[in-house]
Parts: structure tokens; C-alpha cells; sequence
């Protein structure tokens, strides 16, 4: 029977970002795919910053950055024209980039780490005691691999086999409406350059340039068909702006989307990431984002763990604070589709809405915030956050960015105001007593006050100089030895 600290089932970006990450900390990992070659087709195409952070983390932005279109802004269009444009901030802005790609440069870094992808091996069954698990693969010649691991993370996608093996309620219903997709040449005079919605009484489109000359648009079907050439034509014709013609098409199909979470992703030693855990509308593109956030909160744990940095009861925290952002995912998207698909005549009040909306002082960054995913907060009570302190909970703002070389495996304390004052000088010798967990970093600024923020970009606390022994005192509880 083989063996690894982790083994992985599922090697699309959520379990190859899994491995990457556990690989580079030293945590031997296998990793076993059901599918003998990568998937193709370019499927999630929008990595929003959270998901921009893992690739930064894995040192694979830049290369991301240079094969995809960046948009700093968002259109919406009804009948009549134009209905709001939703301008983003640097720190808001999306990569536009087809999924293989994105996997390319994830396998990439997996193996460099030193790991390897075993393709064709489906999962069969799994077992787990207090301190193992054991798992049984199958390849297509019959022939069967047993391997027992300290963990196992399930990221098998929304048809996740480890799921089902476990007996984990997948919860939630389909969304009524069916979507044509179509990728290839789009020409005329009003072609779009950046991601463009359309929202019309009849139906939606979505038309959104990829890198090279390629554009992805995509429509709701209300009235039974399947996808065809024809079909995406007759789309752009009555919904688009008109005079733009489609053709040398790449892909062509029809998708539907449900909105599902499971009641638990974690059982025993076992835990689900990704759309093994969770789907919603893909109105936002914020699927593969989701999942992607998913594997940043869980590999500092697991890999803290594993290597005996951080209390066993960390895990703990995973499952809770995961589903709590799955729920918001889904309650946002879910609330962006049915705004989008209204039907007449509801849609003229959500066109009315838009056009007020864009004209309030933060109408627009309100909306920018969210699809961008500044705005997604963990239970205050699962990980340091003191109750009552402001913004602990949520990522950190974009002054207290963790600065280029910031190790992401350990805590980053950051102070602001003056460089020599009594806080900065708390905060550096709080950091000398826990070099393996904290790294510091001061910026300078008017207001005085500390940050704790998480290895995962979370704030973990925050406050002034009476607030920082509550703090040291969380630090000193995450070590295995006060913790025993």
C-alpha cells in the first residue's frame, strides 16, 4: 500500500492549486485524476483578485497577466440602450483567461514543487480511521492502487465521487433557465472590448472578448432549444447592438446551473474544495473564484498542521467559514441572475434601478466591491476575530497589502501611524515572539492601529495597542505546545 501526507482527488485548477501550494511547504502529495488527458474547452474564464492571489502566492500572476485581457470596466445595456457602466479599480479588476490555460500554469507549479498528476485513475472507495485514510483507484485496464494518507481532500468536481462515497447532503435546487454558449470570431462595427451585458425583454446575453480574437457570448434559452450557429446568430441579432456576425466558432452548447451547498465539507479527515462543495448561477463568473478561495483557507491550515506549526483544532475552523462564503456566493449570483432575467415588466423597474444606480456616489462601487469579492466576511467568531472589532472577518484592505516577497504560509502583523511609536514597537517585539508563525510589516499612515491578517489575506484581528495582548494571546493558543 502506498503512501502520502495528502492525496487529491481531482486535478482540475482547485486540486492542482491544492497540491501546488501543500507541495511547496514540503507536504508530500499524490494526486490522482479520472480523466486520462486535461480537460479542454475554455470554460471558467473570469479570476478575480481572490483567485488572483493564488496564483500570486504559487508565483504564476505574471505569467496569467501577460496571456490575458485585463477589463477595467463593466457595460449594461437594455432595449434602449445603455444602462450603467460599472468602472473597476485596479485591485477590482478581473484576468480574463480560458480555464486550460489557467490549469496549464497550475500544473506548472505543481510540478516544479516537485509533484506529478497520475491521470486515469478513478476513486472506488475510501475508508478512514482517527488518524488515516485509505483510499482504492481503478484504473481502465482493471488494475487497482491502494494508498493510505494522513488527508484527504476531495476535489472532484459538482459530481464529486469522494462526496458521495462520505454520504454528504449536496443541497439546493437547479436554476430554471438554460444558457446557449458559443466561442469564436465575432466582426462588425460595435464589437465589444470588454465584458458587455445585455439585458433585454428578450432574454440576456453576455458578450465577453478573450484573449486573442476570440469572444465568448452567451444567451438564456426560454423556449426549449439546443444550441446551434443559428441560434447564438439570432441571440446577437435581437439582443445585442446589432450588425455583428459570429463565425469560425470553437465551441457551441448548452448549460444549465443549480444553486447547491453541502452541509459539511469536512468529515473526519477528509475535505471538499471547490464545486465539490458548492454551485451556483454562473452569471459573475465567480465558480472557479469560489473554489479557488476554497484552497487558500484550507492549505495554510493543512499544511500548519502537518507539520506541527499550528494546533490540530485550526482544521476546525475550515468547513464553517467556507460554507458561510459559498452561501454569500450564492445568495449574490443568485440575486444578480434573477435581477438580470427579469421579464417584462419588471425589467423596466430594474432598468430604472441601474440608471439611478450608477449615478449615487457608491452605487457602483458597491456592486465592483462584490463581484470582485472584497466583501465576502467569515464568521467573526471562528478564527480570532474579537467580537466587536470592525472589519476582522474580512480580507485586508488594500493599504495593508501584504508587501512583494511576504512568505504565504504565515501571519503578517501590520502596523500604521508612526514608524517609532509605542504600537509599532509592541508589534515588532510580539512578532520576535513568534518568528515561526508572524512576519511584520509597517506602513506608514495618519491613523494608528494594528492588523493580524492571516496567512489566507483575512484579518484576523484589529485594534490599537490594547487590543495587541488579546492578539498575542490567539497566537500563543495556535501552537500545538500551548495548545496541549
Amino acid at each position: 500500500m502506498g503512501s502520502a501526507e495528502v492525496v487529491i482527488v481531482g486535478a482540475g485548477p482547485c486540486g492542482l492549486a491544492t497540491a501546488a501550494l501543500l507541495l511547496r511547504q514540503g507536504i508530500q502529495v499524490r494526486i490522482l485524476e479520472a480523466s486520462a488527458a486535461p480537460a479542454q474547452g475554455s470554460r471558467a474564464i473570469m479570476l478575480w483578485p481572490p483567485a488572483q492571489a493564488v496564483l500570486r502566492d504559487l508565483e504564476v500572476l505574471t505569467p496569467a497577466q501577460a496571456l490575458a485581457r485585463r477589463p477595467d470596466r463593466l457595460h449594461y445595456f437594455g432595449d434602449r440602450g445603455r444602462l450603467a457602466t460599472v468602472r473597476l479599480t485596479a485591485t477590482q479588476s478581473p484576468l480574463v483567461l480560458p480555464q486550460p490555460r489557467t490549469d496549464a500554469l497550475l500544473e506548472e507549479a505543481v510540478e516544479k514543487a516537485g509533484g506529478i498528476v497520475e491521470r486515469g485513475w478513478q476513486l472506488i472507495a475510501l475508508t478512514q480511521s482517527d488518524d488515516a485514510v485509505e483510499v482504492t483507484a481503478r484504473n481502465e485496464e482493471g488494475h487497482e492502487i491502494c494508498l493510505r494518507t494522513q488527508w484527504l481532500v476531495g476535489a472532484d468536481g459538482v459530481h464529486s465521487t469522494v462526496r458521495d462515497l462520505l454520504g454528504i447532503t449536496f443541497t439546493g435546487s437547479p436554476l430554471p433557465t438554460r444558457f446557449a454558449l458559443a466561442e469564436g470570431q465575432l466582426t462588425g462595427a460595435q464589437v465589444p472590448t470588454t465584458p458587455s451585458y445585455y439585458l433585454t425583454s428578450r432574454g440576456g446575453l453576455v458578450i465577453a472578448p478573450l484573449p486573442g480574437d476570440c469572444v465568448r457570448v452567451s444567451g438564456s434559452i426560454h423556449d426549449g432549444r439546443e444550441a446551434t450557429e443559428q441560434l447564438v446568430q439570432d441571440m446577437l441579432d435581437t439582443r445585442g447592438p446589432g450588425g455583428l456576425r459570429m463565425h469560425d466558432f470553437q465551441a457551441l452548447t448548452t448549460f444549465s446551473s443549480a444553486e447547491r451547498v453541502v452541509d459539511r465539507m469536512r468529515a473526519g479527515r477528509v475535505l471538499l474544495v471547490g464545486d465539490a462543495a458548492h454551485t451556483h448561477s454562473a452569471i459573475g463568473g465567480q465558480g472557479l473564484n469560489l473554489g479557488l478561495q476554497d484552497v487558500r483557507n484550507l492549505a495554510w491550515k493543512l499544511a500548519g498542521v502537518i507539520t506541527g506549526k499550528l494546533t490540530h483544532a485550526i482544521i476546525d475552523t475550515y468547513s464553517p467559514e467556507r460554507i458561510a462564503a459559498a452561501r454569500q456566493v450564492i445568495k449574490t449570483t443568485g440575486a444578480i441572475t434573477r435581477l438580470a432575467l427579469a421579464p417584462p415588466p419588471w425589467n423596466l423597474l430594474r432598468n430604472a434601478v441601474l440608471r439611478v444606480a450608477e449615478r449615487t456616489p457608491r452605487g457602483p462601487n458597491w456592486y465592483a466591491a462584490r463581484v470582485a469579492g472584497e466583501r465576502i466576511r467569515y464568521p467573526a467568531a471562528q478564527l480570532g476575530c474579537p467580537q466587536g472589532r470592525r472589519s476582522t472577518g474580512f480580507p485586508a484592505p488594500a493599504w495593508a497589502a501584504p508587501p512583494t516577497g511576504h512568505a504565504p504560509d504565515r501571519f503578517l502583523l501590520v502596523t500604521s501611524g508612526p514608524r517609532d511609536g509605542a504600537l509599532s514597537r509592541a508589534a515588532d517585539a510580539t512578532a520576535q515572539r513568534h518568528t515561526s508563525l508572524v512576519s511584520r510589516h509597517h506602513v506608514p499612515r495618519r491613523r494608528t492601529e494594528f492588523l493580524l491578517l492571516r496567512p489566507d489575506g483575512y484579518v484576523a484581528a484589529r485594534g490599537t495597542s490594547a487590543d495587541l495582548a488579546a492578539t498575542e494571546r490567539f497566537l500563543t493558543d495556535l501552537t500545538p505546545t500551548a495548545a496541549s
